[in-house]
């Protein structure tokens, strides 16, 4: 786990890239390259149109307004900051072979299924002559097709309001970038942006996402007061809190949609947490029970559970954010696991009125400021008595060091507590890690006891 995700014990810009691709080193088309496409609709330009020099193709970010490197960024072979430019090439090696065989979708690069989410998969009339589904993730499918606010863009006195107008996607905004990135890290009912069960059991990772820390991975701008003064100053701690709150809504909006809810005559299985039945087995005269009751889930013995991860993490952060909400939205959580018990009509009636809190809650989040020790004290409401007891399984408990180790990132950018600081309990962060290492190994009583550990060790610099 730690060796996915990374850790952040201070701000780290992530190194700029070695080497162009073939695409981006055969120079930059300009602005003349875009393509209006069919009347109403806006053409994707391509990566290759924003590689310019004097645009984000810098060999080093040293540029006036922008750091003018982000291409290189972007593609940077060593680094996560790279994964976008890196998705569909993904498809073309063994393992995305192997699951497109497996699943009969024919040759990955391909594959509908696949190309939502590992390219910027743009309907075949709006593609620019220089856009290429082979540069993976590209610019657009974060920042939304460009040809309608290109011009805009690059205009000496043009503003970002303008942009957005035209079409650019806010990605200042929390609930937006939020919606964004949800669509490929968690799902969406577009085409080919929803991991079903048997994707994972053909060899698919296990989707896990966390805003805040999967921004700082693929983060390649400088927040000065040029970038202040045209989006605002961000918060860490709003943005993974609106991330928590946003993959609730996402999941459980999926889940009412009986399409997607389905997978033939049994459930779509991918809605639950996988670890836990995807445990040992043992058959022996006296039994031994591989799992813990978790106070937070009201349901029938031996019935797998959804996958809640956010749902906890969100619970504790709306107990310090938005108390006035946090209680609705436990009662909703509680009665949604036990109507899971019920049957598929009272489940989906009552992931509804989840999914409805975690809106409410989402609103509450994004416009909350918190104060100077709010870090502080939601990393010691995760670990306290109210939250920590529901960390039984691996997902969740993957989801709540990530948690912990971005609001300590937090911490360190608001200033609160010092580089070297963060480094001196970095042990702590990093036993935490090493207890969700693998789910094979994990253990519920020792994760809980590390990320007790780590609290307690990020607590006494308060």
């Amino acid at each position: 786990m730690r060796r996915m995700l990374g850790a952040l014990a201070a701000l780290i810009l992530l190194a700029g890239g070695l080497l162009l691709s073939p695409v981006l080193a055969a120079g930059n088309p300009g602005p003349a390259a875009v393509s209006n496409g069919p009347v109403g609709q806006t053409a994707f330009v391509g990566v290759a149109t924003c590689a310019g020099s004097v645009c984000h193709g810098r060999s080093e970010g040293n540029g006036a307004v922008v750091r003018q490197d982000e291409l290189l960024r972007w593609q940077d072979p060593s680094s996560k900051g790279g994964a976008h430019s890196r998705a569909y090439a993904a498809l073309a090696g063994k393992r995305g072979q192997q699951i497109a065989a497996t699943l009969g979708l024919g040759n990955a690069t391909g594959a509908p299924a696949c190309l939502g989410c590992h390219a910027t998969d743009a309907p075949a009339q709006l593609r620019a002559p220089v856009f290429h589904l082979s540069d993976g993730v590209g610019c657009e499918s974060c920042h939304g097709a460009a040809g309608g606010w290109l011009p805009s863009h690059y205009t000496v006195f043009g503003t970002h309001k303008a942009n957005v107008s035209l079409g650019l996607t806010p990605l200042e905004n929390p609930q937006v970038r939020a919606g964004v990135c949800l669509d490929c890290h968690l799902g969406s009912s577009k085409p080919g942006h929803f991991v079903t069960h048997r994707m994972m059991a053909a060899g698919h990772p296990r989707i896990a996402f966390e805003l805040d820390l999967f921004s700082t991975l693929q983060q390649h701008h400088d927040e000065d007061a040029d970038y202040q003064a045209r989006k605002g100053r961000s918060d860490s701690v709003r943005l993974w809190a609106v991330g928590q709150a946003e993959a609730v809504r996402r999941s459980l909006s999926l889940y009412a949609v009986p399409a997607l809810a389905n997978d033939g005559v049994f459930p779509q299985f991918s809605f639950y947490d996988c670890h836990s039945c995807h445990r040992r087995i043992f058959d022996q005269a006296e039994r031994s029970l591989t799992f813990e009751t978790n106070p937070g889930r009201p349901i029938p013995f031996g019935m797998p559970p959804y996958n809640d991860e956010n749902m906890i993490l969100l619970s504790a952060v709306a107990r310090v954010l938005a108390p006035a909400q946090a209680a609705q939205f436990d009662a909703a959580a509680r009665n949604f696991h036990s109507a899971m018990g019920s049957g598929r009509a009272p489940a989906q009636a009552a992931a509804n009125k989840l999914a409805a809190s975690a809106g409410v809650l989402s609103g509450v989040l994004a416009k909350s400021g918190g104060g100077a020790d709010t870090a502080f004290t939601v990393v010691a409401t995760i670990a306290g008595k109210a939250t920590s007891p529901r960390f039984t399984d691996y997902a969740g408990s993957a989801q709540a060091v990530m948690a912990v180790d971005t609001l300590l990132n937090a911490l360190v950018k608001q200033g609160r507590i010092t580089v070297g600081a963060a480094a001196g309990i970095r042990g702590h962060i990093e036993r935490a890690y090493a207890a969700v290492g693998s789910p094979n190994s994990y253990d519920p009583p020792a994760f809980r006891a590390a990320l007790g550990e780590a609290a307690r060790a990020i607590g006494a610099l308060r």
